[in-house]
């Protein structure tokens, strides 16, 4: 009576590692997807709660709240402004008014050094096509390269 060996063949186990490296292969792609999604989602994010706090901090200007300088487009000067704060000139306590609680860094971007979290800024008298610094921050964009998944460049979202 002979014994014969329990286990798998050289054929089963490399028909089987083929299988595996076939589904592995399909599903890098959807995770790729997946996670330029999120991030896409994280700058989409970002953008309006930055726009959202220059369009409140231009409001408040508006309203009187903020002193108002001779030829000032009533936007902020820099995004950190927005963080840290503008003096509430209705208030006898020198109150202070606040739009955000610290400026969202660029998810689509890695470099973290500079104080504006990466985004490009645009002056109130920039063109949209081409813009530019200047005195104040009419809104934001990024400046990372290549296209979202619905084919626009970033920095025109």
């Amino acid at each position: 009576m002979t014994r014969r060996q329990q286990g798998f063949s050289l054929i089963e186990v490399v028909l089987t590692l083929a299988l595996l490296g076939l589904l592995a292969s399909m599903a890098a792609p959807l995770t790729e997807t997946v996670v330029r999604r999120g991030k896409e989602q994280q700058l989409r994010e970002a953008l309006y709660q930055i726009r959202d706090a220059i369009d409140a901090y231009k409001r408040a200007f508006d309203a009187g709240y903020i002193e108002k300088r001779l030829n000032a487009s009533g936007y902020p000067p820099s995004l950190q402004v927005l963080v840290d704060g503008v003096r509430d000139v209705r208030s006898a306590k020198g109150a202070k008014f606040y739009f955000l609680r610290r400026i969202p860094h660029d998810p689509l971007r890695t470099a973290k050094d500079d104080d504006q979290g990466g985004w490009g800024l645009r002056a109130y008298d920039s063109a949209a096509d081409s813009p530019r610094e200047g005195e104040d921050v009419f809104d934001v964009y990024s400046k990372a390269s290549g296209k979202g998944l619905n084919n626009v460049p970033y920095g025109q979202w």
